[in-house]
């Protein structure tokens, strides 16, 4: 899960944004706690996932335990929900004191495969933070991930050139070390925000 090189963002293309699971889900939570982003802690199953890494293999959420994992699903032709959200994550993970850095993880899961190979996916996720892996899978097996966690992607028809839009979730998933599913980032919250949360979150359970 290394990351290798770096190469500039690919030509990104047009996208069609659903309405995201953290507005279904506002009604649900209690404002009485100290996160600045939504507490999820209890209405989501823990992380489990079996997909593609960057290098070609297998991998499941077991091997990534012992960090905070800030799972997004998203592809890498996206406009601009994905690489604003994956700019965020980034700022806020430098912004954290250089210990707590080390104990924390972006998953970027692409709900893209007919485009995005691990290749690509690698290029991607390589420009924009060092602590960032790229996953993929087949369609039925990313389908029945995004359902677990309460939100789902679509695809337009192709134009004549076999560009599509794929409409997805701007809502980032935070699970804690043991692999519970704790915060929901949603698209409005600000890089400090993001950065208070991921610190708080990682001095809990630091050892």
């Amino acid at each position: 899960m290394s990351n290798r090189f770096r190469l500039p963002l690919p030509k990104l293309l047009p996208v069609t944004a659903l309405i995201t699971v953290a507005v279904l889900m506002t009604g649900c939570f209690s404002d009485d706690q100290p996160w600045r982003s939504k507490d999820i802690s209890g209405l989501m199953p823990e992380l489990a996932f079996e997909l593609t890494d960057t290098s070609g293999e297998t991998i499941t959420a077991d091997e990534t335990d012992g960090e905070i994992r800030m799972v997004f699903f998203g592809f890498t032709h996206c406009p601009d929900v994905c690489p604003t959200t994956l700019q965020k994550l980034s700022r806020a993970v430098k912004d954290m004191p250089a210990e707590l850095q080390e104990d924390t993880r972006i998953v970027f899961i692409s709900v893209d495969p007919g485009r995005d190979t691990p290749d690509r996916i690698r290029s991607y996720v390589d420009f924009f933070s060092e602590r960032a892996i790229g996953l993929t899978g087949e369609e039925k097996a990313l389908r029945e991930l995004s359902k677990r966690y309460r939100t789902t992607f679509g695809y337009d028809d192709p134009d004549e050139e076999g560009n599509y839009n794929v409409s997805h979730s701007g809502a980032v998933y935070v699970f804690d070390r043991e692999g519970d599913a704790r915060l929901l980032f949603r698209p409005e919250l600000s890089v400090e925000d993001i950065r208070a949360d991921l610190v708080t979150l990682a001095e809990e359970s630091r050892t």
